[in-house]
């Protein structure tokens, strides 16, 4: 069984520096698990590689859907299964990479045969969602669904509404069905890259601030005058809903940024506790020089 290559780790913690220079040196193929990078109208807010950087390393799942296309983990773990055996194939080495955690869960240990939801109990759910709340609803998850329920909390709402689908559709368990899943037919071996929390966070700021300063705000304002909706998915996360607020009037520039601050710092800390849980990740500490950095990276994934 072939073992591929993963780094991962929470936002702004130096994935896809760290990734183009093991590329280049090695010649290998980005496979990004990345739920946002996928889609060509998207850029500043999801930091996506320079254009020479995709000119000179394949990358794959970047700019390969319109905002309006459904693109979900489990498409990404069908779709990238197959483009890792391509690769392979093609006598190459596949890296996959990205903080996409339901995306990485997906492609390494693989989703169960759920059956297709009715987009009536679907609309149903988000009709709930919208005017009961999401505490409400995780409270509901947690009564039908309680191990489910205890990998999540209310904030992580799409993974909440797919749980009530699940259960509302089929009357089992979404944490039943994952108990019944194949494995994939490849094995991982992931690192996680670290930093402490304020080397962390001050990262995740200086980028923030690099991205307005890149355009951020006019770039949003480009996809509401294009006509997209807003309460498309890739718009409703960190990044994008905030600049929508603003332009609708709905809090000013000041607090604009300082909720895209907060809200990423949150994410960094969500995303921090799920690699914990994680017994086959290798931790390595990002904070090192670059050549460090690469040795250790190389070691850990036996490249």
């Amino acid at each position: 069984m072939n073992l591929i290559p993963v780094i991962t780790g929470p936002t702004s913690v130096g994935k896809t520096e760290l990734s183009i220079n093991l590329s280049v040196l090695l010649e290998l193929e980005i496979i990004s698990a990345d739920s946002r990078q996928v889609y060509r109208e998207l850029a500043i807010g999801v930091a996506k590689p320079d254009k020479d950087v995709l000119e000179r390393i394949p990358h794959h799942f970047i700019d390969e859907r319109s905002l309006e296309e459904p693109f979900s983990a489990g498409m990404f773990m069908s779709e990238a299964l197959d483009r890792i055996a391509e690769i392979l194939d093609r006598g190459r080495i596949p890296l996959v990479t990205g903080g996409s955690t339901l995306y990485l869960r997906a492609l390494r240990y693989g989703l169960a045969g759920i059956p297709d939801i009715p987009p009536s109990v679907r609309t149903d759910i988000r009709r709930r969602l919208d005017q009961e709340g999401p505490e409400v609803l995780y409270e509901v998850l947690r009564q039908v669904d309680p191990r489910a329920a205890a990998t999540m909390d209310a904030t992580k709402t799409q993974r909440l509404a797919r749980a009530l689908e699940v259960y509302e559709a089929t009357g089992i368990p979404l944490s039943r069905f994952h108990e019944t899943q194949a494995p994939p037919p490849y094995a991982f071996r992931a690192v996680v890259l670290q930093r402490n929390r304020e080397e962390l966070y001050a990262r995740i700021e200086r980028r923030v601030d690099e991205m307005l300063a890149a355009g951020l705000v006019d770039e949003v304002r480009d996809l509401l005058e294009a006509g997209y909706d807003p309460g498309l998915n890739p718009l409703r996360t960190i990044g994008y809903q905030e600049p929508i607020a603003f332009l609708k009037g709905e809090i000013t520039e000041e607090e604009m940024v300082r909720l895209i601050k907060q809200n990423t710092r949150r994410y960094a800390k969500r995303q921090e506790t799920w690699f914990r849980r994680d017994s086959e990740a290798i931790f390595v500490d990002a904070a090192q020089d670059a050549q460090a950095l690469l040795d250790a990276v190389r070691e850990a994934l036996g490249l």
